[in-house]
Order: structure tokens, then sequence, then C-alpha cells
């Protein structure tokens, strides 16, 4: 959005950094409830209403802030959240250590699979005559970029985030359990990988790649 100001930026972002981050999370309850565990279901965890999936912190304060130091220092928005988690009891799985793996893959996929849906938007945003059709295409193009941001971060193989979970799912048992004692230190680690390692520079290269690939299939401009 050329020349835009943050709350013409708010604007588009809100509405598919919401979902983005909701449904993220309904998904690993709802995989979990298809593998045996009941958890998220009873707490009411498997709806896309997002009042019970947010966290004060993490899905408002902390993207609102940073997309507004990003944007007062660079003149670009930057994002970054989360969700409350959803509780997931491991012993109801039917096969805890595998199923833990689809668990947390549901999230990502749901990611991939909101990015394609975004992706649809905007292309009918783009060639048909439907009102407020700019605004429409730049809530698209920007819901695609939010879900792979999302689906690429979470993919991490580092825990508490979901990529970590999968590794701990596919590592023999003694050294699942000395890489899921990272977890308590893992939003630390990869903190400080993005922003003083310089690590975000080559994870934004990896978005780009995706994003170009998803546009292209749709004929969206690049």
């Amino acid at each position: 959005m050329p020349d835009a100001n943050l709350f013409q930026i708010l604007s588009v972002v809100a509405l598919p950094l919401l979902f983005a981050i909701t449904v993220h999370e309904a998904s690993h309850g709802w995989v979990a409830n298809r593998l045996g565990d009941p958890t998220a279901k009873m707490m009411g965890r498997l709806t896309l209403n997002p009042i019970r999936h947010i966290d004060p912190i993490g899905t408002i304060a902390v993207p609102l802030i940073i997309l507004f130091v990003a944007y007062m220092s660079t003149g670009f928005p930057l994002f970054f959240g989360w969700a409350k988690p959803v509780p997931i009891t491991a012993q109801n799985l039917h096969n805890p250590k595998r199923d833990m793996r689809w668990v947390a893959l549901a999230g990502p996929g749901s990611n991939l699979f909101m990015a394609l849906l975004w992706a649809i938007l905007a292309y009918l945003a783009l060639n048909l005559p439907i009102p407020g059709r700019v605004w429409l295409y730049e809530v698209g193009r920007v819901g695609i970029l939010i879900n792979l941001v999302l689906m690429l971060l979470n993919l991490i193989p580092l825990p508490p985030l979901d990529g970590g979970r999968v590794l701990v799912s596919v590592l023999p048992g003694p050294l699942a359990y000395k890489v899921s004692r990272v977890e308590p230190y893992g939003i630390v680690i990869l903190f400080a990988v993005l922003f003083f390692l310089n690590g975000w520079y080559y994870f934004s290269y990896a978005v780009q790649a995706i994003n170009i690939v998803i546009k292209s299939l749709f004929g969206l401009p690049i």
C-alpha cells in the first residue's frame, strides 16, 4: 500500500491477521479431537469465534507495537503475534508420539489453506467490477503474506513452535527429550535469531519465494 498511513494499514491487516491466528489454533484442536483428544472441544476452542482464541498480549498488544515501531522506523509494516495455545492432552491421542505430529502440522497447514483463499479473493477483486475492489485486493494480498509468515515461522524446528513439536515427534526418545527441554527458551531463541542475528533477512526470502509462487498460480501482480 504505497503512501498508506498507519490507520489504512490497520484496516487492511486486522481481518487477515485475526483469522490467521485464530484458525491456526482452532485447527490444532480440531485435528486433536479427530485423533482422540477432546480437550480443546470441551473447552470451547473448536470455534472460529476469535474471542475464544485471543491473547491480549500476543494477539493485540505485540502485533500493534511491532507494527507501529516497524512503520515509524522503516515505513514498512512488520507483523508478529500469537493466540492462546489450544490445550492438548497428548495422552488422550490414539498414538501420542505419532499423532502430535499431525496436531502440530494442522496449524501451518491451515495457514497455507488460508493463503490460497486470500489469493482467490485478490484474484476476484482484481478481475470483477465489485464494490470496494481496491480495498478487497489489498486485504487479499496482505492475507497471503500474513499466512505465509505464520506458516513458515511455525515450521521452524524449535520448541514450542509447531516445527519443534514435529521434530520431537520424529526423534528417538532420548534425543526427543533433550530437544523438548529447549521449549521454555524457544521464543527467546527465536527472537534472538530473527532480530539480532539477522535471521529475518533470510526468512523473508523464503516467504517471498512462496508468495511469488502463489501469486503466479493465480495470475496476481508480483
